[in-house]
């Protein structure tokens, strides 16, 4: 029993998993590449270990490894940095296993208080703040968050490695069981043996650009595989601690959380997401839905044998000697005809004839017909069984899974419209001024004659962009989610959608969510929202509420992390102000990323540190690629992950951090210039700066690599404004520089320093939760980067031009980290997060020889005179261990 071989070190059946793991590994590489290859590992292995113990030892320490390495041919030197990749996803298996162990512990320990984030603590915790037990309860009542999978850019494992890996995680939680036998025990270890042979002689890497419906298919996974069998056992949960803390009872539809997508509907610079491929992904989560459901019901008929029913379902069903069965054979049949129906819709074959299952509420009446009887025939436990998981998966999936996002940048619109507004001899839209626009676009909106004409013809561009809103218009409403308009920057952005809908006839409207991402747009976007609710048609189609999206990404790229918190944080509150004024519902839609740089951090921590009332019982909040795998990937995570969303969610409505003191807001106003003044005068102004960067970075590699549908930037050009967000952040996280979340910082809080501050700035620290979490998470980012491994790739990559610009930004970088200790009151970083420190300190000798292997990489393609395919395999598996050795790297 692993888990009792030390009661008192909670780390210690962690530690045993990763040695299994481990040792399995190297019996697997000994078998599979030989013992020279494994005692080159074993000598790598030993040699950054000792670097990282002996400071004094790191040149000499990286100086041999680069030897080791260079010297090495590529198809020896492959398997080497695949051990420590795959080393590394093991030991992410082993924390996430862990974590669920740990969580498993802790509520079987009956003397614990309940564990932080869960419900019973938040009510709790509630109580004690002063709130009624009617308060809670009415207010998580309207809890309602959706979280919106979206692509992953940044992932290069195929998806049958990752179902493996899947498989070892499933394999430790088996070997828990205190009830194995020595015989059984011995099974897992063969088990994960063949799993893991089976991993290495599997090719991992993509070898060819995923499509945007693969993308989507891939998206759907999580919920087939872990999110479906998930989401009723902690709905199940949650209406048993909230029955036992507050004594009421949740609403069977209760649902705090659901799902969104973008996975084919985000066609923001990725030609390759096209109205056809919409139209597909659409009808692949309706297929899925339907196949899942169909199961379901299959296996909810063969349980349903009784012959007592009501008299509602006596009706229906006349005299059949077993009514449930009888009535559910119907219902079965009609989700088969769906099924069928959406298969040969997403081949583009003759559509079946046969009723099908248009929306939820058809669904839900059917079901609710046997839910009622079992109730009247007293056979409550019967009913809230596998029906009642049926309910509440029809509250949170719906008939379609997910509901389907669309983006487009706001553009692309003004260059529809201008394309109409010349074919009618109107003139150009996009050089009319604001006032012209938003004219013709009221007049056109209030006006029921169609605006295209018939036989309108214009480029392809403009052509697939009223082709989108016409699938759009023939799409059932509960499989569209919200119309996301990036660079949203004027009320005219949005009005040109409304009149692009009602053009092609979407009724009921998908809403319309303007997205703020620069610094400026979000500075105002309180004004634009203002102008834009002041337009009577408009505000009378909103019905007393509106979305709104905040780019987390594209500020930080454009200002620097610290510089676009603050101007995230300023931009809610005055939002708040003006929604609040207009009695109007806001809800805020967060577009996160995975990394520090484009708004990521733990769940919990991020909700409670938003501006006071920005979080009004319902947040939208975007999940990225491998965080969806991070956070849904194992079944105890997943349960724990939507347990966070709902309780923040719940506190953060209830009870909002207080409004900072105007000195504060004084201090923050002014860091955050100094901090964007300082960012942009190296990224944007230093000249050699983009060269540089293209230079020590993998960035100008990844455009040859298989690893996402979109292209890395939104237009052609080797300016940072037109390279996308995550390349941009992803690029100085593989050379471990993390440049994007402190650049700035360190000149802001020397700044309030030289001014006698830094006790005020430790009260800040202390006291304001927005101050607290935004240097907590620039301290992760601080101890997962590494200056020698950085310094490494600027002195190997770097040419003599650009030393000054290395120079600068690491020295830049030791003074930061040195401020920020300063004010946070540490001696060393993560002094109060022992636990996130040894997990970064135990990954570090494994991530290193794979950051000296990938410069080796860099130096040999660029001097290849020709393509070389193999060395950007070897690229992509050095890609792929750093970011597992990172975890949180798009």
């Amino acid at each position: 029993m692993t888990q009792q071989t030390k009661p008192n070190d909670p780390n210690q059946s962690l530690r045993q998993d990763v040695r299994l793991l481990g040792r399995i590994l190297g019996e697997t590489i000994k078998s599979q590449e030989g013992e020279r290859t494994y005692q080159v590992i074993e000598q790598v292995r030993a040699l950054t270990k000792q670097g990282r113990k002996d400071e004094l030892d790191a040149a000499e320490v990286i100086q041999s490894m680069k030897e080791i390495l260079g010297n090495m041919e590529i198809e020896e030197a492959v398997p080497v940095a695949r051990s420590f990749s795959l080393f590394l996803t093991l030991a992410n298996i082993a924390e996430q296993h862990h974590r669920i162990r740990r969580r498993r512990e802790y509520l079987l320990d009956e003397d614990k208080p309940p564990q932080r984030g869960s419900i019973k603590e938040a009510v709790s915790r509630l109580r004690k703040e002063g709130k009624t037990d009617t308060e809670i309860f009415e207010t998580l009542s309207k809890v309602n968050v959706e979280l919106v999978l979206t692509a992953h850019p940044t992932e290069v494992k195929r998806r049958t490695v990752v179902q493996k890996l899947n498989e070892i995680g499933e394999i430790l939680q088996h070997r828990d069981s205190p009830l194995l036998t020595e015989n059984e025990r011995l099974e897992t270890e063969e088990q994960l043996k063949r799993i893991l042979h089976e991993i290495w002689c599997t090719d991992e890497i993509k070898r060819r650009r995923p499509t945007p419906m693969e993308e989507a298919r891939g998206g759907l996974v999580v919920i087939e595989q872990n999110l479906w069998e998930v989401l009723p056992k902690f709905l199940r949960e949650t209406s048993s601690d909230v029955e036992e803390v507050l004594g009421r009872e949740l609403p069977i539809d209760f649902c705090p959380v659901r799902f969104g997508s973008w996975m084919g509907g985000d066609r923001d610079g990725n030609p390759n997401v096209t109205a056809q491929v919409t139209r597909r992904v659409i009808a692949n989560a309706r297929w899925l839905a339907a196949e899942l459901y169909y199961r379901e019901i299959d296996l909810l008929r063969a349980e349903l044998s009784m012959a007592d029913c009501s008299p509602e379902l006596r009706e229906i069903v006349g005299d059949a000697p077993e009514p449930y069965r009888a009535f559910l054979a119907g219902v079965r049949a009609k989700m088969g005809s769906t099924r069928d129906y959406f298969a040969k819709k997403l081949e583009g074959g003759e559509l079946p004839e046969g009723e099908i299952y248009e929306s939820e509420h058809e669904l839900r009446n059917d079901l609710m017909v046997c839910f009622r009887s079992l109730h009247e025939k007293n056979s409550g436990p019967i009913a809230n069984g596998r029906l009642l998981d049926i309910l509440r998966r029809l509250s949170c999936f719906g008939v379609s899974l997910v509901k389907l996002d669309f983006r487009q940048e706001s553009e692309a619109h003004t260059n529809a419209l201008s394309a109409i507004t010349q074919a009618l001899g109107l003139g150009t839209y996009a050089e009319w001024s604001e006032e012209q626009r938003v004219e013709f676009l009221i007049a056109e909106l209030e006006n029921p004659r169609p605006l295209v004409p018939h036989n309108f013809s214009a480029t392809e561009d403009v052509m697939e962009i009223l082709e989108t809103f016409r699938v759009a218009a023939e799409s059932h409403p509960e499989s569209l989610g919200a119309y996301v308009i990036s660079m949203a920057k004027r009320p005219s952005d949005v009005l040109a959608v409304a009149l692009l809908q009602k053009d092609a006839g979407v009724s009921p409207p998908m809403r319309i969510v303007p997205l703020f991402e620069t610094r400026a747009d979000l500075e105002s976007a309180s004004d634009t929202m203002s102008t834009l609710l002041a337009i009577d048609w408009y505000r009378e189609q909103i019905n007393g509420a509106h979305e709104l999206m905040l780019g987390y990404s594209d500020s930080a790229k454009d200002a620097g992390r610290l510089s676009a918190a603050w101007a995230l944080y300023t931009a809610q509150e005055s939002l708040v102000k003006v929604f609040q004024d207009q009695e109007i519902h806001l809800s805020l839609f967060h577009g996160r990323g995975g990394t520090v740089g484009r708004g990521g951090g733990p769940t919990h921590l991020a909700i409670l540190s938003q501006a006071p009332g920005s979080v009004n019982h319902k947040l939208r909040v975007t999940e990225q690629g491998e965080m969806i795998q991070a956070k849904f990937g194992l079944p105890g995570i997943a349960h724990r992950t939507l347990e966070l969303y709902t309780t923040a969610t719940l506190q953060a409505t209830l009870s909002p951090p207080a409004a900072p003191k105007d000195d504060w807001r004084a201090m923050m106003t002014e860091m955050s210039d100094v901090a964007c003044s300082r960012f942009r005068e190296m990224v944007h102004q230093t000249p050699g700066f983009v060269s540089y960067f293209r230079t020590v970075t993998p960035e100008q590699e990844f455009g040859m690599l298989n690893i996402g549908s979109r292209p890395a930037r939104r237009k052609p050009g080797n300016d940072i404004s037109s390279l996308r967000a995550i390349p941009w952040v992803f690029a100085w996280t593989q050379i471990r520089f993390m440049l994007p979340a402190w650049l700035g910082l360190g000149t802001a809080l020397q700044h309030q320093v030289d001014e006698g501050k830094l006790s005020e700035l430790q009260s800040m620290y202390k006291e304001w939760p927005f101050f607290q979490s935004t240097l907590d998470l620039i301290e992760m980012v601080f101890a997962k980067a590494s200056k020698r491994i950085a310094q490494h790739y600027d002195g190997a990559l770097s040419n003599h031009d650009q030393t000054s610009i290395g120079n600068i930004l690491l020295s830049e970088f030791d003074a930061s980290k040195r401020l920020l200790l300063e004010v946070i009151g540490s001696e060393e970083l993560l002094q109060n997060n022992p636990v996130l420190r040894r997990s970064i300190n135990v990954r570090n000798p494994y991530v290193d020889p794979i950051n000296l292997f990938q410069v080796e990489l860099l130096a040999r393609l660029r001097n290849e005179s020709e393509d070389n395919e193999r060395l950007h395999q070897a690229l992509l598996l050095t890609i792929n261990g750093i970011a597992a050795g990172l975890r949180n790297t798009g």
